[in-house]
């Protein structure tokens, strides 16, 4: 029989609201959960992004697919000292995305559009504005499924990298030991082991979210005791609180 789960590290950042379920789990199941960012987000420099010789004012209209996208695009813009001229577009991937830019220009003077949730959402909506040029920031590590999309239906774009997927230095917690570790990217499995490449996975417990992470997990020689999302268990925190049942038994 699996032993007792007493304590998990979330390798995530710590959840800006109160009403997170993962508080809720701590609190009912007296658990102790931290969260630690296994991999973090850094700009690419300028002096980087200009051999790859994109001009950003040669296009109409930019994708956004995330915040991390508006940050860096708008971060680029300024260290380039290029200014956005007020007749570019924005087509964000979710109406969050796209309220976000209220955090660089007025809004209601700009010609935003947006999804609901997918890209493919958002497909439709670039589909009736087929004649611009599009710029795609866009991570080092990014879904292929999305230039596909573009693809498929003949958009004029450019995918540029702006920021990058690092590794977070994880050397302090070198002697700390968890009994769960929860893991929702391949890039958190590889920091895993760029931290710690002696690391043994023993009796922790691993959690893994979609199908990427798992296969990640697996191929690093690890054992996966806690999927997400399955059925009837959408969420992580969700898979989480029915495996802890189990082992209560």
């Amino acid at each position: 029989m699996a032993e007792k789960v007493k304590s998990i590290l979330i390798s995530q950042p710590k959840p800006s609201s109160e009403k997170s379920p993962y508080y809720d789990l701590a609190e009912k199941y007296k658990l102790k959960i931290d969260f630690r960012p296994f991999i973090h987000v850094e700009g690419v420099p300028a002096k980087e992004f200009r051999q790859d010789r994109v001009n950003i004012l040669e296009h109409t209209a930019v994708i956004l697919t995330s915040r991390n996208a508006v940050d860096h695009f708008f971060r680029m813009c300024e260290e380039m000292r290029t200014p956005v001229p007020e007749s570019m577009k924005y087509f964000c991937l979710s109406e969050s995305t796209a309220y976000y830019l209220q955090k660089y220009v007025v809004y209601r003077k700009r010609k935003i559009f947006h999804g609901k949730v997918s890209f493919r959402d958002l497909l439709e909506v670039i589909k009736k504005h087929k004649n611009e040029k599009y710029l795609l920031p866009c991570s080092d590590i990014h879904k292929r499924n999305i230039t596909d999309l573009l693809d498929s239906i003949n958009i004029k774009y450019t995918k540029s990298v702006f920021y990058k997927t690092v590794c977070s230095d994880l050397s302090d917690l070198a002697d700390v030991n968890y009994d769960m570790l929860v893991f929702f990217s391949p890039s958190g499995i590889e920091s895993l082991f760029k931290n710690f490449p002696d690391f043994k996975q023993n009796g922790t417990r691993i959690a893994a979210f979609g199908t990427t992470t798992s296969a990640a997990v697996e191929s690093a020689g690890l054992k996966i005791d806690v999927h997400a999302p399955s059925p009837g268990l959408p969420s992580m925190s969700m898979a989480i609180e029915s495996y802890i049942k189990k082992t209560k038994k």
